[in-house]
């Protein structure tokens, strides 16, 4: 719990729960603890890099090498564990620094305890706490209203229904609901499991798996490993106990031993164990690279979504600009309020008064319990020129829905009487005399303040003229603001309205400050090829303005429009979106709309955002990216928070999401072209019955030379390219060649090099020499796969591979090494026919190469003459 808030709050004689009371709560149950987390817990990560079916497949095989005697051979098990213990403390690695990132970006909610307003975190909320429920802030526990200050809930994701509902002393507010103007303090009456809505709050951090292209492509692969490792492995044990004289013979003899051994050669070269390691492992590396940036990923696989955007949304306060609001001036409108006075005073004339009174009414209408940024800088502004609060007699708050505040004052007459004259084209000028009178015998005046456009197209009459000068104000980019003036109290707070009879008194302007880095992250995205659009609630002219100056569009005009003047129906919104850059005056709900218009044409959309009305859009967006100064809810919604708001960011989140896809298809290739040569070589076995031609330990040391290590660096690598739906086609389409390759020159060796050389692989050592020739054979073909993968080697890839073929090479020589791996150099003949073999299979692979785009388009037509979409 924090110390006494900084924030000054309305003053209350409610004293709310003591330490003690708040202490037996919590000891009983009745706390707003739930389980919440940014990443998954110890337990889940430990299961979920351990318990895998290939790791228990693994894990069968390892101990049934080891019941041979040939440990040697089972050091492919003792691989597997130290690739998954580093999964492992990368990812509690990841989960330490996000989970502690997370802090920073937590809210707390403020309670008021012991006649204080202290704040607390969601979880030590308690029953019967005095909850003070604040502008922007999510409801995080049900709760009884006991005092209003005009407290507005959008309650959308209770509903489903956009508008927002205001509350009255006495109702109930329910926990996921979201407070988008006003405030009001609550007497929590239902916490934790007990809530009406309890999972909302939850479901924005909890860990979970986003399904999509790379996670689908990979557990297809996966599926169909499972149904294919477990038949061939018996049909593989079945074979090999036949190469050494049936079960008899394996028995009495102790040959069973080798069967096994040869049987789970086979089985370890299909199980893609590292794909599924390095995914997880890719994920979590990005997420601690991000974190370094100060950028949270609250979901670890929504780092993929990164690759796919193509379609980034942006709220331009926050995000293109840095927040920062300065009050400029107030301009009164001309003529309108032009009088001389009846009687002359020191004082000045009515139209000094008149000033004073627009001034003051702007100052009370930005005076609220929570202001938002443009209410904050008018009051610091008029603070300086010395205003105070005046005396308000009732209030509607600041509503991004309605855009636009109002508040009811009590006036007296002024000096003078009442009078009016005739205005050019015989329009009544209304004098402020009249006003005051007017006004008076009505009980007050209601001050309006917000967006001219809304607020003049409430009224009635012709002000066209004021709507010109809005927008050559908007056009220099100044934030333009309206103050309106009607001789009426509101007649129902609950469900305002804006007088029709009121009139323009004044408009105000304010400036925003550009973000330094902004034109420069919005030209990357443009070469990038990321279609940018800014989304605002503020005046489009205005926001057209900002977005010339930062070069949204780089050298053309970027097209702007008003968001009144978009199509409901979505697909016709989808064809306008296609040729606008700017929205202005844009509702929360259009905000969601817009994007949900974006998915119909196919576009992978991220949406930024820092206020209460982004968060539907945010949730609707396929990556939500929230500021770290956001509101509460927004950025409970979001699956990334640039936790110090710097736009800067975004195009290192999105790069890095580039680099994870594009580097685990390649690494994707690289293990699915072992698999497939595994399972042809295995097969091959099977139907021709001869002795595997590799041992389990000859698919460890060439598989870590050029697939594990390789892939581990290459899955690490800096890639930018930009993702294209398709991964598990291209995976295939490039492992087949490659595999079937590699599978038909170890065959082959297999099948003839035994009756050329005049060996009996019945007999060990001449088994154990074609092994030794298969064995190298492998290994050419996986430096060739290496090498097609890591492209183009014209750069630092070259060298990799390069190190990687001189690595095996060199091991080949070391005494050590060459006997525990069973590497044995050819000499003499079998050296001639190595090399004859070598080369049969290098040109084998440029064969496989030039036919395989031959063979995909022959097929393809085929399928497609028979009905296939592919």
């Amino acid at each position: 719990m924090s110390a006494t808030a900084a924030v000054e709050m309305p003053e209350i004689s409610e004293t709310g729960l003591t330490v003690k009371e708040v202490s037996q709560r919590i000891e009983s149950g009745q706390s707003n603890a739930v389980k919440t987390s940014t990443s998954r817990s110890v337990k889940d990560i430990v299961r979920a890099n351990v318990f895998t079916l290939f790791n228990g497949i693994i894990f069968v095989a390892m101990v049934m090498v080891l019941v041979t005697g040939s440990w040697r051979d089972a050091v492919f098990g003792f691989v597997i564990i130290i690739n998954t213990g580093i999964g492992i403390f990368t990812e509690l690695k990841a989960k330490r620094t996000l989970d502690k990132l997370s802090i920073l970006v937590a809210s707390d909610f403020l309670v008021r305890r012991d006649g204080e307003d202290v704040e607390v975190p969601h979880n030590e909320i308690v029953l019967g706490d005095l909850l003070w429920i604040r502008s922007g802030e999510q409801v995080p526990a049900d709760g009884q209203i006991i005092q209003t200050w005009g407290l507005e809930l959008d309650e959308s994701m209770l509903t489903g229904e956009s508008r927002t509902v205001r509350h009255k002393v006495g109702e109930q507010v329910y926990s996921g609901a979201t407070a988008v103007s006003g405030m009001a303090l609550v007497k929590v009456n239902a916490v934790g499991s007990h809530s009406y809505a309890a999972t909302l709050t939850a479901q924005a951090k909890v860990y979970k798996k986003t399904v999509s292209d790379l996670n689908k492509g990979i557990n297809t692969i996966l599926k169909f490993m499972t149904f294919l490792v477990v038949p061939l492995c018996i049909l593989l044990i079945l074979s090999q106990i036949h190469t050494v004289g049936g079960w008899d013979a394996a028995l009495s003899t102790g040959e069973w031993r080798q069967a096994v051994v040869s049987a789970v050669a086979g089985v370890v070269g299909m199980i893609p164990e590292g794909l599924v390691l390095l995914t997880s492992l890719n994920f979590a590396v990005a997420a601690m690279r991000l974190a370094r940036h100060n950028t949270l990923v609250q979901e670890l696989e929504s780092v993929e979504t990164l690759a796919r955007v193509d379609a980034l949304n942006l709220d331009k306060t926050g995000t293109i600009t840095d927040g920062g609001i300065a009050f400029n001036q107030l301009i009164m409108l001309g003529s309108r309020w032009r009088e001389l006075p009846a009687q002359p005073t020191e004082g000045g004339s009515f139209e000094t008064l008149t000033e004073q009174a627009a001034t003051q009414a702007l100052y009370d209408c930005c005076n609220e319990e929570q202001p938002n940024g443009t209410g904050q800088a008018v009051l610091a502004g008029l603070k300086a020129q010395g205003y105070e609060p005046g005396q308000v007699e009732s209030r509607v708050p600041f509503s991004s829905a309605r855009k636009w505040s109002a508040v009811v004052k009590p006036i007296l007459p002024p000096a003078g009487g009442d009078s009016r004259s005739e205005s050019e084209g015989g329009r009544t000028e209304i004098t402020p005399s009249h006003l005051a009178m007017t006004a008076l015998a009505s009980g007050g005046e209601t001050w309006y303040m917000g967006a001219p456009e809304v607020i003049i197209s409430a009224l009635d009459g012709d002000y066209s003229d004021v709507l010109q000068q809005v927008n050559d104000y908007a056009n220099d980019g100044n934030r333009v603001l309206l103050v309106a003036r009607s001789t009426t109290s509101l007649a129902d707070t609950d469900n305002p309205q804006i007088d029709p009879q009121a009139e323009p008194v004044a408009l105000v302007l304010c400036s925003e400050k550009i973000r330094e880095d902004a034109e420069q992250t919005l030209a990357w995205f443009r070469e990038q090829g990321v279609r940018c659009r800014v989304i605002s609630g503020d005046n489009p002219v205005t926001v057209g303005a900002i977005a010339r100056k930062v070069r949204l569009t780089g050298e053309h005009e970027p097209r702007f429009m008003d968001a009144r003047e978009l199509p409901e129906d979505v697909n016709e919104l989808a064809r306008v979106l296609e040729n606008v850059d700017v929205l202005g005056r844009v509702l929360p709900n259009q905000k969601k709309a817009i994007v949900q218009a974006l998915h119909t044409q196919n576009h992978v959309v991220a949406m930024t955002g820092d206020g209460v009305n982004d968060a539907l859009a945010i949730k609707e967006a396929d990556l939500g990216i929230a500021m770290g100064n956001a509101a509460p809810a927004t950025k409970a919604v979001a699956q990334v928070v640039l936790v110090d708001s710097k736009f800067s960011h975004l195009p290192d989140v999105v790069a890095r999401g580039r680099q994870v896809m594009a580097n685990m298809e390649r690494v994707a290739s690289l293990f699915l072209v072992k698999t497939v040569y595994s399972a042809l070589i295995s097969l091959g076995v099977v139907l021709t019955q001869i002795p595997y031609p590799y041992l389990p330990r000859h698919i460890t040391y060439i598989g870590a030379l050029t697939i594990g290590m390789p892939a581990f660096i290459l899955a690490l690598a800096p890639n930018t390219r930009r993702y294209i739906p398709g991964f598990l086609k291209r995976v295939v389409t490039f492992a087949l060649p490659g595999g079937i390759a590699t599978a038909l020159s170890v065959l082959l060796t297999a099948w003839f090099l035994p009756g050329i050389m005049g060996w009996d692989v019945t007999k060990n050592v001449d088994l154990s020499a074609l092994r030794a020739t298969s064995a190298i054979i492998l290994f050419l073909m996986g430096v060739f796969v290496l090498a097609r993968v890591a492209q183009p080697l014209n750069s630092w890839r070259g060298i990799l591979v390069a190190a990687f073929a001189a690595a095996g090479v060199i091991g080949a020589f070391i005494p050590f090494n060459a006997n525990f791996f069973a590497l044995i150099l050819p000499t003499g003949t079998t050296l001639v026919a190595t090399l004859i073999a070598l080369g049969g299979s290098a040109l084998i692979f440029v064969i496989c190469l030039w036919l395989a785009p031959l063979v995909g388009k022959v097929s393809g037509k085929l399928l497609r003459q028979h009905g296939f979409n592919i």
